[in-house]
């Protein structure tokens, strides 16, 4: 669909809208009920029967001074997070109970965001997004049913910044640590004629990063102009981000680390004909995109309310990359086998577009029911080109194209909800969805291949599923009360699982997910625990290995059976106006069922139910915060337990010499660590010059300078030693387990002015 033709429709909607409300002033708290709508019938309640926490727009700003939208809900219950650069700007992602990107559904005001083929977020994409969230809820486990990307562990979901009825221009700046920068200008009209409002936001991100030459620079504006009467209001808005980052997904070992120190990156690196290294200046990933909403929500009398929204996301990108000693074959550049360097670049381009829509009723008394869901359709090319060759061949030309592959994906659902008060204090909830997936792939190998790969479909498969959830909300008092449930989550395979399982037809995974809990809640005092069980079949797990473009595999060739079981555990007391003290905690088991390996002489080995990669069994949280005239500090504290590289229960592998010989162990787990971060800041009036109010602040982030990895991967072969025992191990090679180190001491320092 053409984009022009998207927003001329939009704006056909929002005349017609216009022409049929009332002109009376709109009062400003309905304004804010009507923008509320789009997420209404994706969000948890408080008799929702699932662990959820939600941030409020208060709550961002606290901690919104350049790190991206993961490091922002760092502190929540069971998540943990990953920084290529180190210092949470850049490539950042979010894993929930131990579940990688890729199985967390994520939308903004109930349009799906993830990308339709990898299902991963890319929030470098999107900088500064956090900028204009309104809020921000995570609901841990299936959670409710929401449109795009199956909920396979987690669903974030973000409703966008309210358009004010004030106006207002405001200015935020921070700069500190290894020329870490954001710069956000942020500007309203308030409400124009009592019904017109226009609201944007200009920002700019920039670092170096903590590892070498892991540089980030984000540019992005948010703009929304909207219309408001007592029952309508139709707005359009549109966020758009440019970003260029140089690679540091390759990670290092700790061996290259003692050679080169904890902040080497290998990325780009090379070596000239007199063993002189250098590093390719262009080794950048680059990606534009745009993001368009037309929003209508209505409200109809005291009951009822819909929303419609149609949307279009276009993409565009590429990274270029140095390859030193490469099959000249796998271009096409020699019909024989030649080896040398060349630079190539891969590029992408996706289309997505479509509609979610819903309707609520809600008696105000007992009784609320949602029916919704949404219709997408996916386009994305992906092409790679050969930039420049250290040898001369042939057929080679600047730009010269050795791979070109389209995939097409459809993606429709249809859900009802519905929450009952059948007796005082008891609320039963149940939640329908049916959801179908299309997915069309050509040969998606990016290498050459003397064929025409455009023919036919390499994947051509069509998912039904259907997923149940139900539950029971228990009131016992004002303070007191208890809640379960029971869901059903089905989650089709990505084009990375295609990719790296060789197969054309692939199982969805399934998700059976129990939860159990209580809560106590007072003026002063708040406290939760939630029980859960989640079982999986044909799970596809992450195995501990990365994929040439440093993304890391998943795999279900064992029998995919997996779970995960826990207790989170979350407190607040506030004993007087000025402290607040909150904390959580998760303790867990992750554990993949039979976990096979195959040996160096292609035999399979089962090692029995082990420890699922990246979950660690313990994960802490600590914040104390205070408020005096003024005066705001927050200590935030985090503890997060071991976590293996791979399934395997190995916590190293055995380097062997050349001859045979043992030489070392080399680890393949992430240690544990502690991390406190403080942030200060002091926040005043100068209304003699024209200024509502003005932030100045700090962040001290690692203050007790922790050298600790966030990230990592490994992928050793696994032969029986002399014992007949599995053992992991490699032959002279000290490459085999890679590590990304999190920044050591480092600040912000940070400033808002609100006009």
């Amino acid at each position: 669909m053409d984009k022009h033709l998207l927003m001329m429709v939009a704006l056909s909607c929002a005349a017609t809208a216009s022409w049929a409300a009332d002109n009376e002033p709109v009062d400003s708290i309905r304004t804010y009920e009507l923008q509320g709508v789009q997420v209404t019938s994706t969000r948890a309640g408080k008799k929702t029967p699932m662990a959820f926490s939600t941030l409020t727009q208060k709550q961002i700003k606290q901690v919104n001074f350049g790190q991206d939208i993961p490091y922002i809900l760092s502190l929540t219950p069971s998540v943990t997070t990953t920084s290529d650069a180190g210092n949470g700007i850049g490539y950042t992602s979010i894993r929930v109970r131990g579940i990688d990107p890729s199985r967390i559904n994520i939308t903004a005001n109930g349009v799906p965001v993830n990308d339709a083929e990898s299902s991963q977020v890319y929030f470098v994409n999107m900088g500064d997004l956090a900028s204009s969230v309104q809020s921000m809820q995570l609901q841990r486990g299936a959670g409710t049913s929401t449109n795009g990307a199956g909920a396979f562990g987690a669903t974030l979901n973000m409703q966008t910044e309210n358009i004010g009825t004030q106006p207002y221009i405001g200015l935020d700046a921070s700069a500190g640590s290894y020329y870490s920068h954001k710069e956000t200008l942020r500007f309203g009209t308030g409400l124009l004629h009592d019904h017109w409002g226009l609201q944007g936001r200009l920002s700019n991100i920039g670092s170096k990063g903590y590892l070498d030459r892991a540089s980030t620079k984000l540019n992005s504006y948010f703009l929304q102009g909207g219309y408001f009467s007592d029952n309508t209001m139709v707005k359009l808005l549109t966020f758009n981000g440019t970003e260029q980052t140089y690679h540091a997904w390759n990670y290092a070992s700790k061996y290259e680390q003692s050679l080169y120190g904890r902040r080497y990156n290998s990325c780009g690196e090379y070596y000239d004909d007199k063993g002189n290294v250098h590093y390719y200046k262009d080794q950048t990933d680059n990606y534009h995109q745009m993001n368009y909403q037309a929003i209508w929500n209505q409200l109809y009398g005291q009951n009822w309310s819909s929303n419609v929204t149609l949307h279009y996301t276009y993409g565009y990108g590429y990274y270029n990359e140095y390859k030193s000693n490469k099959d000249y074959r796998d271009y096409g550049l020699s019909d024989t086998k030649f080896k040398s360097d060349l630079t190539r670049k891969k590029l992408m381009e996706n289309n997505l577009y479509g509609v979610v829509a819903s309707i609520n009723y809600d008696n105000k008394s007992n009784y609320k029911a949602t029916l919704g869901g949404g219709w997408n359709k996916y386009i994305g090319d992906h092409w790679g080109e050969v930039l420049w060759t250290k040898d001369k061949v042939n057929t080679f030309y600047p730009g010269y194209e050795y791979y070109r592959n389209r995939a097409w994906k459809s993606d429709f659902n249809l859900y009802t909800k519905e929450s009952w008060t059948f007796l005082p204090g008891l609320n039963a909830y149940i939640d329908l969805q049916y959801r179908h997936v299309g997915y069309r792939m050509q040969d998606p190998r990016d290498y050459y291949i003397d064929e025409d790969r455009t023919k036919g479909y390499w994947a051509h498969d069509d998912f039904d599923f259907f997923n149940p959830k139900f539950g029971i909300n228990y009131q016992l008092d004002s303070h007191n009360r208890l809640y379960a449930s029971y869901a059903i989550s089905h989650k089709e395979p990505t084009r990375n699982d295609y990719q790296n399982n060789y197969v054309n037809h692939l199982k969805a995974e399934k998700l059976q997910d129990w939860e159990l809990g209580y809560r106590y809640e007072s003026p002063a005092f708040s406290a939760g625990v939630n029980l859960y069980y989640m079982y999986y079949n044909h799970q596809y797990v992450l195995t501990g290995e990365l994929d040439e473009i440093g993304e890391m595999k998943a795999s279900n060739d064992n029998s995919g059976k997996s779970y995960r079981e826990g207790v989170e555990l979350e407190a607040a007391w506030k004993p007087v106006d000025w402290f607040r003290w909150d904390a959580n905690a998760t303790l867990s088991r992750n554990i993949c069922k039979d976990w096979t390996v195959t040996l160096k002489d292609g035999s399979a080995v089962s090692l029995g139910d082990t420890h699922t990669a990246f979950s660690p069994d313990f994960i802490f949280n600590n914040i104390f915060t205070f408020n005096y005239k003024g005066f705001n500090a927050g200590i935030q504290s985090q503890y997060i337990g071991k976590q293996y590289l791979t399934n395997t229960d190995f916590d190293s592998y055995k380097n062997y010499n050349k001859d045979g010989s043992f030489d070392r162990n080399v680890d393949m787990f992430l240690k544990a660590h502690f991390n406190t971060n403080v942030n200060l800041s002091y926040h005043f009036a100068l209304p003699c010059f024209g200024l509502k109010d003005i932030t100045l602040g700090v962040t001290l982030y690692n203050i007790f300078n922790a050298k600790y990895d966030n990230n990592g991967w490994a992928a050793p072969s696994f032969r029986k030693d002399s014992k007949g025992n599995v053992e992991a191990y490699c032959t002279n090679d000290l490459y085999e387990a890679g590590f990304a180190p999190s920044a050591p001491f480092n600040w912000m320092a940070h400033l808002s002015i609100n006009f």
